[in-house]
């Protein structure tokens, strides 16, 4: 559907709209005669039914630009974004002397850098969307704009909050406040690389080259992100929930309260969920280690009795005093007096900064002594906690 049929719809929609408001703008005090009411029925009908169409034509167009795509399907061979895809994968395919014509139009800004690939918007698209199904904490978290014209992004966070407003009298001169203090959260992408070796051989009997390039580049820039928004120490890369520091998590939203010092238990877990404002409840989630999810699963009561019941529902996550717990290899599995073993909280207020697009450098020639071509990534990425209120973190006595 092109977009001048989405308009179209869009003013047979209004005008629909006008038709249901006049008729009941014309009955609101009287009962709707049997007419009218099948005429606002059908109406209401129509509408629901272009309403979806809509909804459905503007995301797909949304997909279509996302990937570089085209939403015109008459579209000859020859278009611009179908042309650079298949000469980028072609490069990844060979990137010998053959290509240079191609990949030289493919540079952004550096005609010296014969080897230097921007990727297509289409191959981006599919990364990112194997790193999102493989760190969690993508989807649950905040992902800010990317970067654009600087090396930072900075926001205004309040450091301490205003004093307490008193009572007084009708002539008594208030006491100016002193307490209120702001400072800034800064994010700055740090760089991270990868890089795979592919032997010409497998290059040109593989039938989806540049969908294994992907595929592996996504497991490896996956594990290490989420390695790092679990317990990256804020040095050269995110900074992590499970690592106290005053610009994330600190150690005051510790809860060890009701543990012993190599078990979680149940009283723990519910000194930690209530230890959290009631504000942040209605959204928040637990994180552990797969190791502390069988201990929290054999927990039992007096009576000998599971306390708590895992999903048996195929894709609905389990729920611990009825809120969702997320796995991740990453988190704290070790059960040692005074270690953590697990968070709760909302993990909206955990931020994470891209940088504006991830590059790939293809080496044909470096590796031509052994028959392999050199593919090196790279992304920029930070991340944080903004908001330690919003967290508790479940640590052993």
């Amino acid at each position: 559907m092109t977009a001048k049929e989405i308009l179209d719809l869009k003013q047979e929609r209004a005008t629909l709209t006008a038709s249901i408001r006049g008729i009941m703008d014309q009955y609101k005090d009287a009962a709707i005669p049997a007419d009218k009411t099948e005429e606002l029925a059908k109406c209401e009908a129509r509408f629901d039914e272009i309403n979806n169409s809509i909804i459905r034509e503007e995301k797909q167009l949304e997909r279509e630009r996302a990937i570089g795509e085209t939403s015109n399907k008459t579209a000859p061979a020859t278009d611009r974004s179908v042309e650079i895809r298949n000469a980028f994968i072609n490069h990844m395919r060979d990137g010998n002397a053959n290509t240079f014509a191609v990949y030289n139009a493919l540079q952004q800004s550096h005609p010296s850098q014969a080897g230097y690939l921007v990727a297509p918007e289409q191959f981006v698209s599919e990364l990112i969307k194997g790193i999102d199904d493989t760190v969690f904490m993508r989807q649950k978290a905040k992902v800010l704009p990317a970067l654009q014209g600087a090396q930072s992004l900075g926001y205004p966070t309040r450091t301490a909050r205003m004093g307490a407003a008193v009572w007084g009298t009708e002539i008594a001169a208030p006491t100016a406040d002193s307490t209120l203090a702001f400072g800034k959260r800064e994010f700055k992408p740090n760089p991270a690389t990868a890089e795979i070796l592919i032997s010409n051989t497998l290059i040109r009997n593989a039938a989806n080259t540049d969908g294994i390039i992907r595929d592996e580049m996504a497991y490896v820039f996956g594990a290490l992100q989420e390695n790092a928004f679990m317990t990256g120490n804020g040095a050269g890369r995110p900074l992590g929930v499970f690592i106290a520091s005053d610009d994330g998590i600190g150690t005051a939203r510790d809860v060890s309260t009701g543990n012993t010092a190599t078990e979680i238990k149940f009283d723990g877990l519910m000194e930690a969920k209530y230890a959290v404002k009631g504000q942040y409840q209605g959204t928040a989630e637990w994180i552990f280690h797969r190791d502390a999810v069988k201990k929290i699963a054999k927990l039992k009561d007096s009576d000998g009795q599971y306390i708590w019941q895992p999903s048996v529902v195929m894709n609905t996550p389990d729920m611990l005093l009825g809120k969702p717990v997320n796995q991740s290899e990453y988190a704290p599995n070790t059960f040692t007096t005074g270690l953590y073993v697990g968070l709760y909280g909302d993990l909206k207020y955990y931020w994470i900064c891209d940088s504006l697009a991830m590059e790939i450098k293809v080496l044909a020639e470096l590796y031509a002594r052994t028959n392999q071509i050199d593919y090196i990534a790279r992304i920029e990425t930070d991340g944080a906690p903004v908001l330690a209120e919003a967290f508790a973190r479940v640590k052993l006595a």
